[in-house]
């Protein structure tokens, strides 16, 4: 057996996870794990016309955080949607670097809605960060 030869086992475990995928699966523990990297506000909740959707907002809903290196006004700015892609705000820009050079270099960050709470007419919201390996 060289280097490159898979045992029997290991031959079928990787049919099984080939068929899996086809399927329509998805990878899951322990091919893969979510590594928190921080909690934080949702930065620019006031300029987004949220009072419609804060409604469908829930602590747990699953976020899309993307990458917006031409924003005229922050070079490193990610910006967080709803899984139906409707724009919630930005991490803020404090601490928005280590994410972004994560980000630029491949990696796939993914954020969940940790609370909602509205204070007059601002919706606060705290996300939490995390690195998806895979």
């Amino acid at each position: 057996m060289n280097a490159f030869s898979l045992t029997t086992t290991e031959q079928q475990h990787l049919a099984q996870l080939h068929q899996h995928l086809m399927a329509g699966g998805s990878l899951s523990s322990p091919f893969a794990r979510e590594v928190f990297l921080m909690q934080t506000y949702v930065a620019g909740t006031a300029y987004v016309p949220l009072r419609d959707i804060e409604t469908s907002l829930q602590p747990g809903d699953s976020l899309v955080l993307r990458r917006e290196s031409d924003n005229p006004h922050d070079a490193l700015a990610i910006l967080i949607l709803t899984a139906k892609g409707q724009k919630l705000g930005y991490i803020p820009r404090d601490r928005n670097e280590v994410l972004a050079r994560l980000m630029d270099a491949g990696k796939f960050l993914v954020a969940r809605l940790e609370s909602k709470e509205c204070e007059g007419d601002w919706l606060r919201l705290e996300a939490r960060i995390f690195l998806k390996e895979i």
